[in-house]
């Protein structure tokens, strides 16, 4: 007899030893940390970066820190949007029995997946992104806008002024990350029972209705977990943007670090937010995929 999935776990004796180990070795570390570093800390500064008064109106507002945090939130979530469509289409051109579309697939998926991220974002922002983004001429769009349509821009796309870094960092994560979902939409396909499909095709459904009817709600059941995952990566991997001057969290915390000098303090703080994210993230995704299996079940 299997254990029910959904039943709650008591908290026992070895949970709170397992508890105490952990905590006990973080204090052992911490504090032979600081005798061998002979680091002075100093947090002073942290409020500083966060948040910061504005001189028109006197509220609160986000500085540096939380502005490259929310940079990070923006490229995260219009990444996996862009991905997720390219992924998708080259997830269903994979399980499509004609050469040309699974040929083109394949190798968009191959190509990616052997190259080096870091790599990748160099070569495609250098010579791809960096030339075809200004030739579209966003920078002058984004200047021309109103009062309304700037307030709306800065809540979902950053800075105007920014708006040429933020739209290469997108397209770089997306075109790299969409390999990945590629795979995962295609696995999902994959796994999806023969007889199904053949059970569809006996009562008359024409293959687009097969596939939107029988298909792709059993694909989704089957990628929505790496799905999730997957997107939590994202989250981290936007790190790597940085390299192209994109302003987001590890940018903002490079220069916070070497302004300020307090090197450890500001990883640290840096850590946490991004813990924070993805813990968020990862939490979130669970309760939706607990939520879906009970409603499956019924």
């Amino acid at each position: 007899m299997y254990p029910d999935p959904n039943r709650k776990r008591a908290f026992g004796i070895v949970d709170i030893v397992v508890i105490a180990v952990t905590l006990a070795s973080v204090v052992y570390l911490w504090q032979n940390l600081s005798s061998v570093l002979v680091y002075k800390w100093n947090w002073n500064f942290l409020p500083q970066v966060l948040i910061i008064r504005s001189e028109e109106g006197g509220w609160w507002r986000p500085n540096v820190l939380l502005e490259g945090l929310l940079t990070t939130l923006r490229l995260s979530f219009w990444s996996m949007v862009l991905a997720s469509l390219l992924g998708l289409l080259l997830g269903i051109m994979a399980t499509l029995s004609r050469l040309l579309p699974r040929l083109i697939a394949v190798s968009y998926v191959g190509l990616i997946r052997n190259i080096p991220p870091l790599v990748f974002i160099f070569v495609f922002y250098f010579f791809i992104s960096s030339q075809i983004v200004p030739a579209l001429g966003i920078d002058v769009w984004a200047r021309e806008l109103g009062p309304d349509g700037k307030r709306i821009m800065g809540t979902l796309l950053g800075p105007p002024q920014l708006l040429e870094n933020l739209i290469s960092g997108v397209v770089c994560l997306a075109m790299f990350e969409a390999a990945y979902i590629a795979e995962i939409v295609r696995a999902g396909i994959r796994s999806v029972p023969k007889g199904q499909t053949e059970a569809g095709q006996s009562v008359g459904l024409k293959p687009f209705q097969l596939f939107r009817l029988v298909v792709i709600p059993q694909a989704l059941r089957a990628v929505a977990p790496p799905m999730a995952n997957q997107f939590i990566l994202l989250v981290k991997n936007s790190a790597i943007v940085s390299l192209i001057s994109v302003q987001e969290l590890t940018f903002m915390g490079s220069e916070i670090a070497i302004s300020t000098g307090r090197r450890f303090e500001t990883w640290i703080v840096v850590a946490a937010m991004y813990f924070v994210v993805c813990f968020g993230l990862a939490t979130w995704f669970s309760r939706l995929e607990r939520r879906s299996r009970k409603i499956y079940e019924r």
